[in-house]
């Protein structure tokens, strides 16, 4: 019998196989497009699967590994993160990965209005909201 955590960390990297598969967008378009319940003008038909490290520009900062990250032709970015089990700071971690993902958008100089939206999908395993 495997152990619960090795079963834990196997859901997750079969999540980030599917969902993060450059070669299967489509299954993270069709994924998007139903949970945000996007149609006509706003459903997504492409997107670009986007490195899941997100690295700071300055060394003494934090950096975190997304599950999964992607932009699509509006410049609209997904993080979509999979979580089964409940650990402390979780909500504050996911803000965090939203922050990063916002203001790493534009550099010094470049006016706020470039920003673009930035949405989180969390698939848990248990009720946090």
């Amino acid at each position: 019998m495997l152990s619960r955590n090795f079963t834990r960390w196997g859901v997750n990297i079969a999540f980030k196989k599917i969902f993060g598969n450059k070669k299967k967008k489509e299954i993270l378009i069709s994924f998007l497009n139903a949970v945000l319940d996007l149609k006509g003008v706003k459903e997504i038909q492409t997107l670009e699967i986007l490195n899941p490290y997100q690295i700071p520009h300055v060394v003494d900062l934090k950096e975190s590994s997304l599950d999964v990250r992607a932009v699509d032709k509006r410049g609209v970015t997904f993080i979509v993160e999979m979580q089964v089990e409940r650990k402390p700071f979780l909500r504050q971690r996911f803000t965090f990965y939203v922050a990063k993902a916002y203001s790493s958008q534009i550099e010094k100089a470049v006016d706020y209005p470039k920003l673009n939206k930035v949405i989180f999908i969390g698939v848990f395993d248990f009720k946090e909201f």
